[in-house]
C-alpha cells in the first residue's frame, strides 16, 4: 500500500493541530464539539471528509464535529503526542499498524459495548466484521476499506503473446510476464518491487505457496506453529519470484517502490503490477494506455490453485481521553453506514465494507470487478491477518526489505533470506 503524499503546508497543518487541541464542552445552547483527527491526509480526501461531516452535522444538530488534517508524514506522531495528553482528539483514525502500540497504551476506547445493537453490523462483510475485533473481542476501530492486492495486466500484450486469459498462478504469471518481456523494445515483463515495503509483495508469494498449511489469524504461522518462512514451498516461492525480476522485470526495478512500479505500468512499458485497488483510480487516469488494454484479475495463487490475500485496514476509532463517546461513536457508526461509507471507499479507490457493494454496477464491472470475485470465493481466495501490529513491524520492514533487494542483487540466496526471516521470526516470538 503507499504513503500518500501530503499537500497541506506543516505551518497550515500545526496551526490546526493546535485549533483541535481543547476538546470543547457543551455550551449553552448544548451544543457538543468533537475534534476528529485524519491521518492519510490529502486535499480531495479531507474535502471528502468535511462533506460527509456536514450531512452529519444536519443529522445531529447538537453536535459540531472540528477536522484536523496534519500531513501524512507527521500525522500518526502528532495523533500520538494528542491521544498521550489525554486531550484534543475524540474521533480519529486508527491503522492496523497503529491499533497495537495505541490500544497497548490505553489510549484508544473501546467501542463494543457501544455497538452491541448498532444495526450497521448486518450490513458489513465478514471481512470488515472480523477486523473490527482484536484478538481479545475489543473494538477499537471500525474499518472504513481494505486495502487488497490484485493483479493489474495488460489485456493486449498478453493477447499478443498468444495467451487467451491473464495468468491465475505465479508459475503462469512468470511464464506469460518472461514472454512479454522484450527490454529491447523498451517492454517489460512485471513490475517489480525491489524498494520501499519490496517484503510485501515477496510475502504475498510466500503466502501463496503456503496457503493450505497457514494460520488465517496469524498469518506469518503455519498451523503447526512454525512460521511461514520454513515451510519447503516458501523455498519454491522465493525462487519463482526471484525469476520474475531476472528474466521478466526492469533492471531500474531494483530499486522502485510504489510510485515507480505504478508508473511503470501506467505508461505503457511494463505488463504486470501487484497492486492495491487505488490504483485503479491513477491507471484510469493514464493517457499513455486506453481503458480497453488493461484490467485486473485475482490474485495470482500457488500450486495448491488457492491464495492468501494479506488485507491491509484502517479505519474510525474512539479516544479514551474523550469526554463525550457516545456522540463520537455515534459520528463512527455514520460513517460506516450506507451513502457516507459508500462514498468514501469509491472516491479512495478501497474494497468496500458494506455487502450491497457486490451488488453495485460499479464494482461488478470493470477493473473492480475481480474484488468482488475474491469477495465471493474465500475458500480459494483467504484472507489471514498479518502481525503489522507488533512493536518491530518498523524494524522488520526496514530489514525485510534490505534482504529482498539483496536477494535480486545476488548478495542473498532466497534458501538464506528465508532461513534468516524465519529465525526472526522464531526468535521474536519467543520473547
Amino acid at each position: 500500500m503507499r504513503r500518500r503524499t501530503a499537500a497541506l503546508a506543516l505551518g497550515t497543518a500545526a496551526a490546526m493541530v493546535l485549533t483541535g487541541c481543547s476538546t470543547m464542552s457543551p455550551g449553552e445552547s448544548g451544543t457538543v464539539t468533537l475534534n476528529m483527527v485524519e491521518s492519510l491526509t490529502n486535499p480531495a480526501r479531507t474535502d471528502l471528509l468535511k462533506g460527509l461531516i456536514a450531512d452529519f452535522e444536519k443529522q445531529n444538530p447538537k453536535i459540531e464535529v472540528n477536522l484536523v488534517s496534519p500531513p501524512t508524514e507527521q500525522a500518526d506522531q502528532k495523533i500520538q503526542q494528542m491521544l498521550q495528553s489525554g486531550s484534543g482528539v475524540d474521533v480519529l483514525e486508527v491503522r492496523d499498524i497503529t491499533v497495537g502500540p495505541w490500544s497497548n497504551n490505553g489510549w484508544l476506547y473501546d467501542m463494543k459495548k457501544d455497538l452491541a445493537d448498532w444495526k450497521g453490523w448486518e450490513a458489513l462483510t465478514d471481512n470488515a466484521v472480523e477486523a473490527s475485533e482484536d484478538t481479545e473481542g475489543r473494538t477499537y476501530f471500525v474499518p472504513y476499506g481494505f486495502y487488497g492486492l490484485s493483479l493489474f495486466h495488460r489485456t493486449d500484450l498478453i493477447e499478443e503473446a498468444g495467451f487467451d486469459k491473464p495468468p491465475a498462478t505465479w508459475e503462469e504469471l512468470l511464464e506469460q510476464a518472461s514472454k512479454i518481456h522484450k527490454p529491447s523494445e523498451r517492454r517489460y515483463g512485471y513490475a517489480f518491487r525491489g524498494g520501499a515495503n519490496a517484503h510485501s509483495n515477496a510475502t504475498a508469494a510466500i503466502e501463496a505457496y503456503v496457503a493450505d498449511d497457514i494460520d488465517p489469524a496469524h498469518g506469518y504461522l503455519l498451523k503447526d506453529g512454525s512460521t511461514i518462512f520454513s515451510a519447503p514451498e516458501a523455498l519454491d516461492a522465493m525462487e519463482t519470484y526471484l525469476k520474475l525480476f531476472e528474466e521478466a522485470s526492469p533492471e531500474s526495478s531494483v530499486a522502485w517502490g510504489y510510485p515507480e512500479m505504478v508508473e511503470g505500468f501506467s505508461n505503457g512499458s511494463t505488463a504486470f503490477l501487484l497492486q492495491d485497488p487505488e490504483v485503479i483510480a491513477t491507471v484510469s487516469e493514464s493517457k499513455s494506455i486506453k481503458p480497453d488494454q488493461w484490467s485486473t484479475a485475482p490474485l495470482v495463487a500457488g500450486p495448491s490453485g488457492k491464495t492468501v490475500q494479506p488485507l491491509a485496514t484502517a479505519g474510525w476509532g474512539v479516544a479514551e481521553g474523550s469526554k463525550h463517546k457516545a456522540e463520537a461513536v455515534k459520528l463512527v457508526e455514520f460513517l460506516s453506514e450506507g451513502e457516507a461509507s459508500t462514498a468514501f471507499t469509491k472516491k479512495n479507490s478501497l474494497v468496500p465494507i458494506l455487502k450491497s457493494a457486490a451488488e453495485d454496477e460499479f464494482y461488478r464491472t470493470g477493473p473492480w470487478a475481480s474484488y468482488v470475485t475474491m469477495t465471493e470465493n474465500p475458500d480459494k481466495y483467504l484472507v489471514v491477518t498479518q502481525p503489522r501490529g507488533v512493536a518491530w513491524w518498523a524494524e522488520w520492514q526496514q530489514r525485510a526489505d534490505t534482504d529482498v533487494q539483496k536477494m535480486i542483487l545476488g548478495k542473498l540466496t532466497p534458501k538464506e533470506l528465508l532461513e534468516g526471516w524465519d529465525a526472526y521470526w522464531t526468535e521474536k516470538w519467543k520473547k
